[in-house]
């Protein structure tokens, strides 16, 4: 979420792209750490499989804004940013 924000406030496209970029990168991130977690026992296969359910359906999200944003150059946000 912080990755989105910082990314949002620096009222470039192209960095706001960028920083969706790491936010998906930490979806993954997020999933890696689960199977150590898992493997660990400190989590069980039910919390498992809730964390990586909804780490990929973040990361989809994240790629649809990304889709979104490349495929409409003209779109700007009601707060005046240029992106």
């Amino acid at each position: 979420m912080a990755n989105i924000a910082e990314g949002y406030e620096r009222e470039s496209r192209k960095e706001y792209l960028h920083f969706l970029s790491i936010a998906k990168g930490s979806c993954g991130e997020l999933r890696s750490h689960g199977y150590v977690a898992l493997d660990a026992g400190l989590i069980t296969p039910g919390q498992f499989k809730l964390l990586t359910s909804q780490a990929e359906e973040v990361s989809r999200i994240i790629s649809g804004l990304r889709q979104a944003l490349r495929s409409d150059k003209n779109r700007r946000p009601s707060n005046g940013n240029n992106l």
